[in-house]
């Protein structure tokens, strides 16, 4: 039985990029799902242990962190996948606080601006995107990952956040080939697409269902 514990509510949500990595790694783990009615209502004993008061929570046996992209970092030194020298793992750390500027965005309008500002958010997207498709342009002419030859933990976070665009705007790519290509080339991986065609990342939405 695996000792990673994700504790998260039952969707993809900030979660979903530890999903793609430890899949992709071929690693396994257990959720546990906590209700977002009994979270806003302060029944749940785990949101008087979080740090900072969210989750998701992970556990790697008796080790608990907490906040999404320290997971995703503390994951991507243990796989090998945080670069290979302090300059790639910067780099990768830069690329990676680029997606977290854009998923604060993407979070804002899909839970607050969605009926009011989508519009507006697609108008702005390509200018959001167009720094992603340089960075891929940049790196063995976008053939590869966003940093160097192997894939970092950024790639599993940029993977989600474009899919969730891909959710909202299903053409929002269409002016990005080398965003388009990595979505490709990365979902093809066999582990990692054997998760996403699983029932249970199917099955768990984006958003809360209303």
């Amino acid at each position: 039985m695996s000792e990673y514990v994700i504790t998260y509510f039952p969707l993809r949500g900030r979660a979903e990029p530890i999903r793609l990595l430890l899949s992709d790694q071929g690693a396994s783990w257990t959720e546990e799902d906590v209700q977002l009615g009994d979270w806003f209502a302060g029944k749940c004993d785990i949101k008087k242990q979080a740090v900072f008061g969210q989750l998701p929570q992970f556990k790697d046996g008796d080790f608990v962190l907490y906040q999404s992209n320290t997971i995703l970092r503390y994951l991507g030194r243990k796989y090998g996948i945080a670069g290979g020298s302090d300059q790639e793992s910067a780099l990768i750390d830069m690329v990676n606080d680029g997606v977290e500027d854009l998923r604060l965005k993407y979070g804002r309008f899909r839970f607050y601006e969605f009926e009011t500002g989508k519009e507006k958010y697609e108008k702005d997207l390509p200018n959001q995107l167009s720094a992603f498709e340089r960075i891929l342009a940049n790196n063995s002419n976008g053939t590869k990952y966003l940093v160097g030859e192997k894939i970092s933990f950024a790639d599993y976070n940029l993977l989600d956040l474009l899919q969730n665009h891909l959710d909202v705007f299903p053409e929002c790519l269409s002016s990005f080939p080398l965003l388009q290509a990595f979505i490709d080339r990365v979902s093809s991986r066999p582990k990692l697409s054997e998760y996403l065609e699983s029932e249970a990342r199917i099955n768990r939405p984006i958003i809360p269902k209303k």
